[in-house]
C-alpha cells in the first residue's frame, strides 16, 4: 500500500523541498500551510504520517498533532521547528508526536525518520490487529452462526458484556455454554483479570465446598495446608460455575450466601473475606422443574437468572452448519498437517438433515475424526459414520431421494447451493472467476451470491 504523508507548514519552500524529496520516496504527499487546511485533508482521506510545523497560522503545531492523534490514533506526527526548546520538545510529546526536529535539518535525515516513523505506525496497526485477532479468538472463535437464533445471542452478549450483572447460560450438552462464558468475560471491563471455571458435576460433593471457598490447615482430616478457594482466586474477574444444577442443596444455600453478602469464609475459618467476582452460572437441566422436584432453591434460581442467555440446540440452527463444518476442517488441517479439501455437496446435506444430538461438540469431533482419517481429498458419504446415513436424505443420481419422513425443501436447497460455492472456491483457492467458470455462472452472479449468503470468511483471495 503506497503510504499518504501530510506535510503542514507555512513556508512553501520548505513544503515544496519535502514534497520532492518524499515524492521520489514514492510516497503519496498532501500539503497545507495551515493547521485547518491540513484538517480538511484528514477529513477526506486517510494518512499515516504528518511532518508539522511548530509554529502555524492559527492553530498551533501542537494543537494540530493532539486533533490528529485523537481523529487518526494510528497515524504518527513528526513536529519541525526552528525554536527548538526542551519545553516545546515536552509538549510535542505529550500531544502525541513520534518525534521532534529542529531546522534547519538535513533532507537525509527527514528520510531516514519518516521510514522509522512509518515503521512505528505499521506496528501500532499491526499490535492492534493483533490484539483484536487474539480478543476474538477467545471472544467468539468456534461460536459461529449466521442463523437469526444466533444473532440474537451475540447481540445479547454484547450488551451483557459490559455490566457487572449475573449470567445464566441454558442449553443442552454441546451447545458452547463454556465459550459463550468466555466471551462474555472477555467482553467485560473484568477481562484482565481472571476467569475461574468450576464444573460443579465432575468435582465430589464433599470436595467442591472447599474446592469453591477454600479452607483452613486442619478443616477437616486431609487438610494439611491452607487453601484458597475458587471465588478468592477469581477476586476482580469472573468465575464460571458449570452445571450449577448438579451442586447439593447443603451447597445451594453457602453459595446463595456468597452472592448476597459478597463474601467467602473458607471451611475451618471464623474469619470471612471480601469478593469482587461476576458469576455465570450454566446448566443443561430445566431449573424450572428442578425447582418443582425441590432439587434446586428458588431465591438462588432468582439470584442467578438476571441475565438469563438461551443457547440453541444444532438442530434449531441447521443454517449454522456448513459454516460451523468448514471453520472445524480449515482448523484440523492446520493443526494436523492434513490437506482435506472439502465436503461433497451430499454430505453437507446429510450433515444439515441430522439431529445432532451432541449438538457443536459431536460435530467438531466428527470433522476432526474425518480429517485425520481422510488426510486428502474430498469427505464424501462413504466416510460418514452409519448412523447418520441411516434415515437421512441420500442422494440417488440423477434424482434426490426424498425419504417418507420428508426434508425441509428449503434447508436442503440453500446448503446444496452453498456446498457447490465452496467446493468452487476450494478448487480454484478462491479464484472466484476460476470459481465462476466451473459453475457456469457469472461472476458478478457468483460474487453477489457470497455476499448474500455471507460466504466472504471462507474466500482465501
Amino acid at each position: 500500500m503506497q503510504e499518504t504523508i501530510l506535510i503542514v507548514d507555512d513556508e512553501v519552500a520548505i513544503r515544496r523541498a519535502l514534497e520532492r524529496l518524499l515524492t521520489d520516496d514514492g510516497y503519496r504527499l498532501l500539503t497545507a500551510s495551515n493547521a485547518d487546511e491540513a484538517l480538511q485533508h484528514v477529513a477526506r482521506e486517510p494518512i499515516q504520517c504528518a511532518l508539522v510545523d511548530l509554529v502555524l497560522p492559527g492553530r498551533s503545531g501542537i494543537e494540530l498533532v493532539r486533533l490528529l492523534r485523537a481523529q487518526m490514533p494510528d497515524s504518527v506526527s513528526i513536529v519541525m521547528t526552528g525554536f527548538g526548546t526542551i519545553a516545546s520538545a515536552v509538549d510535542a510529546m505529550k500531544a502525541g508526536a513520534f518525534h521532534y526536529l529542529t531546522k534547519p535539518f538535513e533532507l537525509d535525515d527527514i528520510r531516514q525518520l519518516v521510514q522509522t516513523a512509518l515503521d512505528h505506525q505499521h506496528l501500532r496497526v499491526e499490535n492492534r490487529e493483533l490484539k483484536r485477532a487474539v480478543q476474538t479468538r477467545y471472544q467468539f472463535a468456534n461460536i459461529i452462526g449466521h442463523s437469526d437464533a444466533m444473532h440474537g445471542v451475540f447481540r445479547l452478549i454484547e450488551k451483557v458484556a459490559a455490566t457487572d450483572s449475573t449470567v445464566l447460560l441454558l442449553g443442552e450438552s454441546g451447545t458452547g455454554k463454556e465459550l459463550v462464558a468466555r466471551a462474555v468475560h472477555c467482553h467485560s471491563h473484568r477481562a484482565q483479570h481472571p476467569l475461574v471455571t468450576v464444573n460443579c458435576a465432575a468435582i465430589p460433593d464433599d470436595l467442591l465446598e472447599s474446592e469453591l471457598f477454600g479452607h483452613v490447615k486442619g478443616a477437616f482430616t486431609s487438610a494439611s495446608s491452607t487453601q484458597v478457594g475458587k471465588f478468592v482466586a477469581a477476586h476482580g474477574g469472573t468465575i464460571f460455575l458449570d452445571e450449577i444444577a448438579d451442586m447439593s442443596p447443603k451447597l445451594q444455600v453457602k453459595l446463595l450466601r456468597v452472592i448476597q453478602e459478597r463474601r467467602v469464609e473458607p471451611l475451618g475459618s471464623t474469619q470471612s473475606q471480601e469478593i469482587d467476582v461476576r458469576i455465570i452460572a450454566a446448566t443443561n437441566h430445566d431449573l424450572e422443574l428442578a425447582i418443582q422436584e425441590r432439587r434446586f432453591r428458588e431465591d438462588l434460581y432468582y439470584r442467578l437468572n438476571v441475565i438469563p442467555v438461551k443457547l440453541p440446540p444444532l438442530r434449531d440452527r441447521r443454517d449454522d452448519i456448513a459454516f460451523l463444518a468448514q471453520h472445524f476442517l480449515a482448523r484440523f488441517n492446520a493443526d494436523n498437517g492434513r490437506q482435506v479439501e472439502g465436503f461433497a455437496p451430499e454430505v453437507i446435506v446429510y450433515l444439515t438433515q441430522y439431529e445432532w444430538p451432541g449438538n457443536v461438540r459431536e460435530l467438531e469431533n466428527l470433522i476432526e475424526r474425518l480429517v485425520v482419517i481422510k488426510g486428502h481429498g474430498i469427505i464424501v458419504p462413504e466416510d460418514l459414520p452409519a448412523h447418520m446415513l441411516e434415515g437421512s436424505v441420500s442422494f440417488q443420481s440423477p434424482a434426490l431421494h426424498i425419504p417418507d419422513t420428508g426434508i425441509c425443501f428449503k434447508a436442503a436447497v440453500t446448503e446444496f447451493e452453498n456446498a457447490l460455492i465452496l467446493q468452487a472456491l476450494a478448487k480454484t483457492g478462491g479464484n472466484k472467476n476460476r470459481a465462476a467458470g466451473l459453475l457456469q455462472l457469472n461472476r458478478t452472479t457468483l460474487v453477489e451470491k457470497i455476499k448474500k449468503k455471507q460466504l466472504e470468511r471462507h474466500v482465501a483471495e
